[in-house]
């Protein structure tokens, strides 16, 4: 459910995972009532109701193809990597062929087609008639995820967490399935900051994989996806740690030293990620890393000195600041620098190398700001970063 929301393999971040009007051909399928409303002595009200004329554009195109001839075009389409065309050829068979044998297969790859699109209400208009995420099997099952994630990408993240738990409580499901739905159910509660039932929920996915006799039972991209994410709720907290200066001297130093606590802790997170192996996760992973660090380097440059410090006091201060930044920006450096070279080895291209990339260049940059500094004298301020700890 991969932005910042989940990231999923087409490097859609937070985007995970993943997926209402019902987006029906002409949308002649809408709510329809009948019937008349009586006075309470019975005596029926004739209303007159005037409406703005209505035009209906038919498609002429498709008017004259059967469903046959529907679903040929739809999967050409769909081959050809036209998803337009594909979402436009399998509606109408869906919506104007209601008794053809290709109507089920026709609707499930109409919301594929708007799910690459990224035409999430069509989609979960699509999927959702075929979903039994109780009982489904085949197409109900798979459509049944489908709509998870279409419901996490119009951050509907409560249905969503309801359906994957339903999915979750299915003794029928292999492992591998259960654990994915698992791993997404806890992306979902991540997205609606359940934090701490987000991470009961990854760790009991993590602990179930970690049982398994055979891990290949399970797609490397789940487990890596639940430490990424379980690293992501410790960024979180991360972030929340604020460095005030009004605190004093002692209390910006415990803050700080719970602040690298906690970045101790997501990057051990971050860092069984990579060692599942998954590429994408890998890399992902390894970017998260790298800006932690950055994140780091940015607050303490833009902390203010303790109030209570003299000048000569808050020289020494901003001294030894200074070594824990240039720490810092090597520690980055070279996360960044491992990062790339992983994703060389294993062919892996998507927004984190790209971004990993750019945020290398520029701590880089920092790093020797700082040695000019420390050459020309303390008056000199070293460069802020802008680089935050965010999914993409």
């Amino acid at each position: 459910m991969d932005g910042r929301k989940r990231m999923d393999a087409t490097g859609g971040a937070r985007q995970w995972l993943w997926v209402g009007v019902l987006g029906l051909g002409l949308g002649l399928t809408g709510c329809r009532t009948t019937g008349t409303a009586g006075k309470p002595d019975g005596t029926p009200n004739k209303q007159v109701v005037e409406f703005d004329p209505v035009t209906v554009t038919a498609d002429l195109e498709l008017d004259r193809l059967n469903d046959e001839e529907l679903f040929a075009g739809g999967t050409s389409a769909f081959a050809a990597n036209d998803f337009k065309q594909a979402a436009r050829y399998f509606g109408r068979l869906v919506d104007f062929h209601p008794n053809s044998p290709h109507r089920r297969q026709a609707l499930y790859n109409a919301g594929l087609a708007h799910q690459r699109l990224k035409e999430w209400d069509d989609a979960y208009g699509r999927f959702s008639e075929l979903a039994e995420p109780a009982k489904g099997q085949g197409d109900a099952l798979d459509a049944s995820f489908r709509v998870a994630e279409t419901l996490y990408h119009l951050e509907r993240y409560d249905e969503a967490t309801a359906m994957l738990a339903t999915l979750v409580a299915r003794e029928d499901l292999s492992a591998g399935r259960r654990i994915e739905a698992q791993v997404q159910q806890g992306i979902c509660q991540v997205e609606s900051g359940k934090t701490d039932d987000a991470e009961a929920t990854l760790r009991k996915a993590l602990t179930a994989y970690d049982a398994l006799p055979d891990k290949a039972e399970v797609e490397d991209y789940f487990p890596a996806q639940a430490h990424f994410f379980v690293g992501e709720i410790y960024r979180l907290h991360y972030e929340a740690v604020k460095l005030e200066a009004s605190r004093g001297s002692d209390g910006l130093a415990k803050d700080l030293n719970y602040k690298a606590e906690l970045l101790l802790s997501a990057q051990g997170h971050y860092l069984r990620s990579i060692r599942v192996g998954n590429g994408y996760w890998a890399t992902a992973a390894g970017a998260q890393i790298g800006a932690l660090y950055e994140n780091l380097y940015e607050h303490m440059v833009n902390s203010p000195t303790p109030p209570e410090l003299n000048a000569e006091e808050a020289g020494v201060y901003r001294q030894e600041l200074r070594k824990k930044i240039r720490v810092l920006l090597t520690k980055s450096i070279n996360i960044y620098e491992r990062t790339l070279e992983a994703a060389e080895r294993i062919g892996s291209q998507n927004a984190f190398v790209d971004r990993t990339r750019e945020s290398l260049e520029k701590v880089k940059s920092l790093l020797l700001a700082d040695a000019d500094a420390e050459t020309e004298g303390p008056a000199v301020t070293m460069p802020a970063s802008n680089a935050g700890a965010h999914q993409p």
